[in-house]
């Protein structure tokens, strides 16, 4: 018997009686109430205790057996497992039959146990990105063995093709020693992302004051779906159109102004990657706006002042915080981009400030050492996980400085 055997069989047993148990038990106790006998409870509150009841000595058994087994203890038998479930679940349904009676309290039971499970959820939540953080900890602090955190942070030259060597027995005194320098790599980051911003910020936030203040109810239920498609089109179909069409007009356009430009270049998928997040900020932005309470524009227009005076001292203000919070959405999407970037601006790692010489970014080079046939202790994978936790510390300080700002915001327009 397969996992999915086991998951079909199980799903198929403890269904059913979860439908008796609720059914038969929330029935019982409506004909009492029908009959003029009193109930502590609502008589679906019995029957999600006695769904309960029965449920939970099936996931008991089946923790503990997946337990014994995840510790090498006992090589359970997933028809072993199947079978004591079932057998709990049964015996849980007979005991919630038997034992229910309406003088329980079952509404503060279920309740309890909604609040334990939605714990629960969070906790999962919680401990995902904990996992997570500790897995790029401690594959980063192996690179940071052979590679010194200052010269990665700090080194202009990213020449890693030849840590393969040392991975495969061969790295001699005559092999070339491999260079981990990542500021081209987060410059070329924050070049193509600085581009998209320019790109959508403007665009998505006088999009979505359009939109909100100024658009007709009409005009506004048709453009903003139309907006937002913008999200739903591929990634892949964005980098095709930013390295076969955009590319080639942004040489021409450089080679009419005297200057070079190369194909792969950081200006072409910054340009295509602001359309691409101009949804996320008008879309959220056009939300956020038109939730400022009509009062307040009301109040402004009282008092003789116009509609863009309005808009700029009192409805933005007040949307500030939705519209930040947005912005940050999109520069994530920004950084964690890849495809358009492979596809139109190129892998080299180079340092410029020349949006028209082709660039990488952080994703990219992940996406890259983490690709092959490379050892996976390799410095060339491990690397990846070097890049993944700075882009990791990055993005935090970013979202407590978002933070600050919206709450110095908040306290100064005494916004709540």
């Amino acid at each position: 018997m397969s996992i999915g055997d086991a998951f079909l069989w199980l799903a198929g047993g403890i269904l059913p009686l979860a439908f008796i148990a609720f059914f038969f038990t929330r029935n019982r106790m409506q004909n009492r109430e029908i009959a003029g006998l009193g109930v502590f409870s609502r008589p679906g509150y019995y029957g999600w205790l006695s769904v309960i009841y029965m449920a939970s000595p099936a996931i008991g058994v089946a923790m503990l057996f997946s337990l014994v087994h995840a510790l090498h203890w006992y090589d359970t038998p997933l028809p072993m497992l199947v079978t004591a479930s079932l057998a709990a679940a049964a015996l849980g349904l007979a005991a919630s039959l038997r034992y229910i009676n309406p003088d329980n309290n079952a509404r503060l039971v279920v309740e309890k146990w909604a609040r334990g499970l939605m714990i629960f959820a969070a906790a999962i939540s919680v401990m995902t990105t904990i996992g997570i953080l500790l897995s790029v900890l401690f594959e980063s602090i192996r690179f940071f063995q052979s590679v010194p955190l200052w010269e990665f942070i700090t080194g202009t030259r990213w020449e890693a093709d030849t840590a393969f060597l040392a991975g495969a027995g061969r790295g001699g005194e005559g092999a070339a020693k491999p260079h981990f320098g990542a500021v081209p790599i987060f410059a070329g980051t924050f070049m193509i992302t600085a581009i998209a911003m320019l790109v959508a910020i403007p665009v998505g936030l006088f999009s979505a004051i359009y939109l909100s203040e100024y658009a007709r109810p009409k005009v506004r239920a048709a453009v903003k779906p139309m907006l937002e498609v913008l999200a739903g089109i591929p990634t892949v179909v964005y980098g095709f159109f930013a390295a076969i069409t955009i590319s080639p007009l942004i040489v021409k356009a450089a080679e009419a102004f005297g200057l070079q430009a190369d194909y792969t270049n950081a200006l072409a998928p910054g340009l295509v990657m602001g359309v691409m997040i101009i949804p996320f900020i008008s879309s959220l932005s056009e939300d956020v706006i038109h939730a400022v309470p009509q009062t307040m524009r009301d109040g402004s227009l009282a008092m003789g002042v116009g509609k863009a005076e309005t808009i700029r001292h009192v409805v933005l203000p007040a949307a500030l915080p939705g519209i930040i919070a947005a912005s940050l959405l999109a520069v994530s999407r920004a950084i964690g981009e890849t495809m358009i970037v492979v596809m139109a601006a190129g892998l080299r790692p180079n340092l410029t400030a020349n949006p028209l010489e082709g660039v990488t970014t952080v994703t990219v080079k992940i996406v890259e050492s983490l690709t092959g046939d490379q050892q996976f202790d390799s410095l060339l994978t491990l690397s990846a996980f070097a890049l993944g936790l700075i882009l990791l510390f990055i993005t935090l300080v970013l979202n407590v400085i978002s933070a600050l700002v919206v709450y110095r915001f908040k306290k100064q327009y005494a916004l709540t």
